[in-house]
């Protein structure tokens, strides 16, 4: 383990650095002092005062088989000997050419057939936007209406913030470019009026479960109901996986529960492994075909970074979908989800909690209000958990790998959090007797 000064490390960071989603002046207080990560192993975090940790968001939501995977380490490295960045503009590379097939490949023939990269779920979300309303557009027909789901969550950037977070974005959504109507359930989406249904080009939903609202997990048949809905109206679906995809949900994309396969669908956090900003929208044959001309002549799409379809970032892909494939991760996830359900029933009834979500391997433990959550993620650092709260919803997205015990001892610190920050320990015994005096490196161990 290197020798950190984590001290001086804090001091330049409350300098020079501006974090996100953050309360700075609360961040550079004197008495507080943020965790410095500085390594990790499969499903654990070291700081750099050699404390350990279960990541228990997933580094938000975006590790899939562990830190510091060699297979995945490998094949960056082999990368990165040949190569570790070449326009995608005008030029093509191997490393995107293949992972694009190998993504295809999971769809069936004459669906989901084509792969556009972006840099991160945001952005893959406004390539969406801007290939579904431009898709209309050179069909001459008047649809630029986008639908979405109240308390949804796809992106910060513009078109993506509207979406579902124009308040906290301040992205007027009558003002945007691609108008934004806010629907609550599919029983008000069957509500719009036929002038209002002919003028959307796209439904987007995050399938199963809308993440950033909390862990919400959509009634059963949800997906398949924006599917019917969207072949009546000649809409199109799109489908937002960027975090539900790879696994998460238990299966390879969400969309395969209720086999609502969308027209677009967006896929990040997960995609690399977790190990380099990646994205992609995949769309049909269908819509791809209209896309039959140029950028002057309107019929190209304008749209794209300088960092798009980046070799490092794809050889990370490549070598996770290797793993999906080789170490049997579904079919070897599918107990460890059973495992979770079983763990979590032990926080049902503890003092604050007032609800416990699960949907595959994702959790949602709502508490009493946001400030209870707050205290129970703080606590739980000392029991050796890292995670972090959606205002009063504690999120557990583990990477995949991680194992039994790892997994016993993450719900072991929650409940430890949790009846510490209620000031009633002695309900921790109840729950599971003798973690009192557990050390976060003893739960990183197990």
């Amino acid at each position: 383990m290197s020798n950190w000064n984590t001290k001086d490390l804090i001091t330049t960071d409350k300098q020079f650095v501006w974090h996100p989603f953050t309360n700075m002046p609360e961040w550079c207080a004197p008495e507080h002092e943020p965790i410095v990560i500085v390594e990790g192993h499969g499903a654990i975090l070291r700081d750099s005062r050699g404390r350990e940790y279960i990541d228990g968001n997933s580094s938000i939501w975006t590790n899939i088989h562990g830190h510091n995977h060699p297979r995945i380490n490998l094949a960056i490295r082999e990368q990165l000997e040949r190569i570790a960045h070449s326009s995608f503009l005008g030029t093509t590379n191997p490393t995107a050419i293949e992972l694009a097939r190998e993504i295809v490949e999971y769809f069936p023939p004459k669906t989901l057939s084509r792969v556009f990269y972006s840099d991160d779920g945001s952005t893959g979300i406004e390539a969406a936007l801007r290939i579904a309303a431009q898709f209309f557009h050179m069909r001459g027909e008047k649809r630029a209406v986008f639908v979405a789901f109240r308390s949804g969550y796809h992106g910060d950037t513009a078109g993506a913030a509207a979406l579902g977070a124009a308040k906290m974005f301040s992205v007027d959504q009558e003002g945007w470019r691609f108008p934004v109507r806010t629907v609550v359930s599919i029983e008000e989406l069957e509500k719009l009026s036929r002038g209002q249904s002919d003028e959307v080009a796209a439904v987007v939903i995050e399938p199963m479960i809308q993440g950033a609202a909390g862990m919400r997990i959509w009634p059963p048949g949800t997906s398949t109901a924006v599917r019917d809905w969207c072949n009546r109206k000649d809409a199109l679906m799109i489908a937002d996986e960027v975090m539900t995809g790879f696994g998460r949900t238990g299966k390879m994309f969400a969309s395969e529960h209720e086999n609502a396969l969308p027209d677009i669908m967006v896929l990040g956090k997960g995609l690399s492994g977790g190990y380099l900003p990646l994205a992609i929208t995949l769309t049909t044959e269908e819509i791809f075909s209209e896309f039959d001309g140029s950028v002057a002549d309107g019929r190209a799409l304008a749209y794209g970074h300088s960092y798009t379809g980046n070799a490092l970032g794809c050889a990370a892909a490549r070598a996770s979908l290797a793993i999906f494939r080789e170490e049997n991760v579904l079919e070897n996830l599918q107990p460890k989800i059973k495992k979770l359900d079983s763990e979590l029933r032990q926080l049902r009834g503890l003092p604050g909690v007032t609800e416990v979500r699960q949907c595959g391997f994702i959790a949602g433990i709502d508490m009493d209000d946001a400030e209870a959550a707050n205290e129970v993620c703080r606590r739980a650092r000392d029991y050796g958990l890292l995670t972090r709260n959606i205002r009063k919803t504690i999120v557990l997205m583990p990477p995949l790998c991680i194992t039994d015990g790892q997994l016993e001892r993450a719900v072991s610190a929650l409940t430890e959090a949790i009846c510490h920050a209620a000031r009633q320990p002695e309900g921790c015994a109840s729950a599971r007797p003798g973690l009192a005096a557990a050390s976060p490196s003893e739960v990183a161990k197990s």
